[in-house]
């Protein structure tokens, strides 16, 4: 682990949240390293046993933040909170709601009552973002919610993440080209993309934690610009695949997302998703490598990485 290392005997206590989704499965491998004792929160049952299987000396604990009690014990003891559930896609307001506000109202309070004195809050790029909608204005609220909470806190952005166990985004699009004759593509294609690999930011995360880093926030961008066209093109690469590259008018890719949408409730790919896609944003790019002694994994290395891993490139979460 760059960056940092553990003070001998130390056993700070760190409980992560969303700890079975992307950032979670990726980052708790990074915290372990430092003999942390861990406690893992998640509310969806599948991904919470693949973490356990993959984990069999972690403390899990599954339960919904926006609704069950009894979690908040394992609260107490613990030097740091690292926030990372969140609702990501979806078409219901009511779950952006609960999982990205009141979940955070009731983990702050639980967090304010336990004596915590440290949050990492993982937020996103999108609070940047000229895109309005579910995801981003939820996220904008989560933020809040943790920089007024009184406890110290520092606000990672990250930009859009690819790595093990991604079960949307780069993840889902790479499982898409391996079993359809063509790939899909809005438009012409050329919106810039930033994408940062999860395994690099999960160092950061590391960090974080370690130094006890508050009263902050970083745009944590990926250090590769590349048009979404030219990320598939080297997605194919990586993965060694020949399926051909087809451009499609951007409307008729959006009625085509809509018409799916009728069938499933829980898409991995939506309307406001495409929207946000095409939407022009460049997001600052700060010395994160410097700031946080965390050297950047080229984007080639990282997909390698990503899809190549014999221990978790097979697994993919549940949506």
């Amino acid at each position: 682990m760059t960056g940092a290392t553990a003070q001998r005997g130390e056993r700070r206590r760190v409980v992560v949240t969303g700890a079975a989704g992307l950032v979670g499965q990726n980052l708790i491998p990074h915290l372990k390293r430092f003999g942390y004792s861990l406690v893992a929160i998640d509310k969806h049952p599948a991904n919470t046993k693949i973490l356990r299987r993959l984990h069999s000396d972690l403390e899990v604990i599954e339960a919904d933040l926006a609704h069950d009690e009894s979690w908040q014990k394992s609260l107490d003891g613990a030097d740091s909170i690292v926030v990372c559930h969140a609702q990501i896609g979806g078409l219901d307001p009511e779950e952006f709601t609960a999982n990205n506000i009141t979940a955070t109202e009731r983990l702050l309070a639980a967090a304010k009552r336990a004596g915590v004195s440290h949050i990492v809050q993982i937020s996103s790029s999108v609070v940047n973002s000229a895109a309005v909608d579910l995801y981003t204005e939820t996220k904008k609220a989560q933020e809040r919610l943790a920089v007024a909470s009184g406890i110290p806190c520092v606000v990672l952005r990250p930009t859009l993440m690819f790595g093990w166990f991604d079960r949307k985004h780069v993840g889902w699009l790479a499982r898409f080209m391996a079993r359809v004759p063509v790939f899909p593509v809005p438009g012409n294609g050329r919106y810039l993309r930033q994408p940062l690999y999860a395994g690099d930011f999960s160092n950061i995360v590391a960090v974080c934690v370690q130094r006890r880093i508050a009263n902050a926030a970083y745009n944590i961008s990926g250090l590769s610009k590349i048009d979404y066209i030219d990320l598939i093109r080297e997605l194919r690469a990586v993965l060694g695949l020949r399926t051909p590259i087809v451009r499609i008018p951007y409307r008729m890719f959006w009625i085509l997302l809509k018409a799916y949408a009728t069938i499933d409730r829980d898409p991995p790919f939506t309307t406001k998703q495409l929207e946000a896609l095409v939407t022009s944003d460049i997001f600052e790019v700060i010395d994160w490598p410097g700031i946080f002694g965390v050297p950047p994994t080229p984007l080639r290395e990282a997909l390698r990485e990503t899809f190549r891993d014999e221990r978790y490139s097979q697994i993919a979460l549940e949506f």
